[in-house]
């Protein structure tokens, strides 16, 4: 099994690179592939030194499965050339709403894996991956309507970059020096943005839309959701508070019950002090965790949730990961 990681060098490449460490998916040979101003640079897995290779002239008939962690500009330009010989799991918005790549998180829509034309996979938005994880266990018992979500988002989500400008802002402003925005639209440090990608004419933002998007894809089209995608002065992790209103009566007993077993998802819910998850606590694990469980009365079979999980690893690379892995075990079939 020969593999490669394009954006090796990126958040989500290096966590595809730690993910990819601590499973058993056997590798006979790991490509990591860049731009070319990354390439030449050496990268550690299993203890030995990988050098990077330039992506305009790497041979993609080299590998059984390429990961793509390197945005939608990247996946557009290369993707379906590597397809025409190995399976491409896409971390990009790029191929997500085509009608002919399958979008996947395992543990929700395996089943669609049997349905691969263009040799891609699509990895869903971050934000998306771990909603929908809460959500399907749910809905399967309790058939959701309507879904209202607020997103709490890690600078993370926008990259190295991003990551940076915010340690670098919290500096100049315990400095109470002067701020000039440069990744994001205003200051990110100690605020709060409620902008997150480019704005529709509607209004929306185009992360906004994803996640209604998306969620509809994996879901079904029965399912209403509406979005508000704020950017936290937080390196690692998304937090979403959900207001959901099902078709059918449901009890929090049935609730918990269901998330707690759903593979993937764990419940934390006490009515206490701090009996409930935060960013820092989901950083580094790979389950998309709920708190904060109740009933909203003020609507018809109403429920309010806090989903938290760590976006570069549940909502990009292990989920790219378990996609790979759940194609290995049945032999590629859809391919």
């Amino acid at each position: 099994m020969n593999i490669a990681i394009v954006g090796a060098t990126g958040n989500v490449g290096r966590k595809t690179l730690e993910v990819l460490e601590k499973k058993e998916i056997s590798i006979d040979n790991l490509y990591l592939v860049a731009s070319p101003k990354s390439a030449g640079k050496k990268i550690k897995f299993h203890g030995k030194e990988i050098e990077v290779n330039n992506l305009e002239n790497f041979d993609f008939s080299k590998v059984k499965i390429a990961f793509f962690a390197a945005g939608g500009k990247i996946s557009e330009s290369f993707a379906e050339k590597a397809a025409k010989y190995c399976l491409v799991i896409d971390n990009s918005s790029f191929f997500r709403m085509d009608p002919d790549v399958p979008l996947v998180v395992p543990q929700v829509n395996s089943s669609d894996l049997n349905n691969i034309k263009k040799n891609i996979i699509a990895n869903p938005n971050c934000s998306t991956a771990q909603l929908v994880i809460a959500l399907k266990p749910l809905h399967d018992l309790f058939v959701i309507k309507r879904i209202v979500v607020s997103t709490y988002q890690s600078v993370s989500g926008a990259g190295k970059a991003s990551m940076d400008e915010l340690f670098e802002q919290t500096k100049l402003a315990l400095d109470g020096d002067n701020i000039k925005p440069q990744n994001f639209t205003k200051q990110i440090a100690f605020n709060a943005i409620p902008h997150i990608d480019i704005f529709s004419e509607d209004g929306y933002t185009k992360e906004e839309l994803k996640m209604r998007n998306e969620t509809k894809k994996i879901l079904g089209d029965i399912i209403d959701l509406t979005a508000t995608c704020v950017r936290l002065p937080i390196s690692v992790s998304h937090s979403e508070a959900v207001n959901l209103q099902f078709q059918k009566p449901f009890s929090l007993k049935k609730v918990r019950e269901a998330l707690d077993n759903f593979e993937g998802c764990k419940v934390i819910d006490e009515r206490i002090d701090g009996g409930y998850i935060t960013p820092i606590d989901a950083e580094g694990k790979n389950e998309t965790f709920v708190s904060r469980i109740r009933e909203d009365k003020t609507i018809e079979n109403g429920l309010n949730l806090w989903v938290v999980s760590d976006n570069l690893l549940r909502g990009a690379a292990l989920n790219a990961v378990e996609i790979a892995e759940t194609l290995i075990k049945n032999n590629f079939y859809g391919k």
